[in-house]
């Protein structure tokens, strides 16, 4: 599913963010992403997206060279994928279907199609009938299921998950792991950066770490 070998990303005024990076994560499988703050764990996840290019090395993605997709091809790419923040990013003017659907309606569904996919996404997460709710009206737990839901609406190949327990206690954090695990029993390929070492163990799954910039264990 995904494949980086010997990747390296350096910024013009901050340096290399990443160094000589290389991994495989096959399809189904669930890992973390961590290190210290700096340690080059967003700039990773950026790279998947395409938001940002390798320096140096080659990165695969669902058997597709992210080195030479063109700029008509990222679309495409990035519905492969389902993004999830530590900051939710939900649109707070809008209610939760009408966040959710958005994957739906930027990938041209029909309109016949979207509330049985947005329904779905929102049993997935536990937040079935409250599509006409506004996310300030939720919890923190409850908002970051929105985002999952939004993340999942269009059944990508993988999630990808940004220190998204990062604002949630324990309890709630754990409840939002065993979300991940459910993804992943169903095929979906799991990649979440977290700094929360207390919370990888208890999952105890595979797990990337980096040290400034560098795979210091895998």
């Amino acid at each position: 599913m995904l494949r980086f070998d010997h990747v390296c990303k350096r910024y013009p005024d901050a340096g290399d963010a990443l160094m000589d990076v290389s991994f495989h994560l096959g399809y189904g499988e669930m890992a973390f992403l961590t290190g210290h703050s700096g340690a080059g764990k967003s700039t990773l996840l950026k790279l998947i997206a395409v938001i940002e290019r390798c320096t140096r090395g080659q990165l695969f993605f669902d058997g597709q060279n992210l080195n030479r997709a063109g700029e008509r091809q990222i679309p495409f790419i990035r519905r492969k994928l389902g993004l999830i923040f530590q900051d939710y990013k939900l649109l707070n003017d809008r209610t939760i279907f009408d966040n959710v659907a958005l994957p739906l309606i930027v990938a041209g569904y029909s309109p016949q199609e979207i509330p049985r996919r947005v329904r779905a996404a929102l049993d997935k997460v536990g937040l079935l009938g409250q599509e006409k709710k506004f996310p300030l009206l939720l919890s923190g737990g409850e908002q970051q299921r929105v985002g999952i839901a939004r993340a999942v609406v269009h059944k990508p190949a993988m999630i990808l998950a940004d220190e998204p327990t990062g604002n949630l206690d324990p309890e709630l954090s754990l409840e939002i792991m065993r979300l991940f695990e459910q993804f992943k029993q169903v095929g979906v390929t799991v990649l979440i950066a977290s700094h929360d070492i207390d919370l990888i163990t208890q999952m105890g799954y595979r797990t990337l770490r980096l040290d400034h910039g560098r795979l210091a264990a895998d």
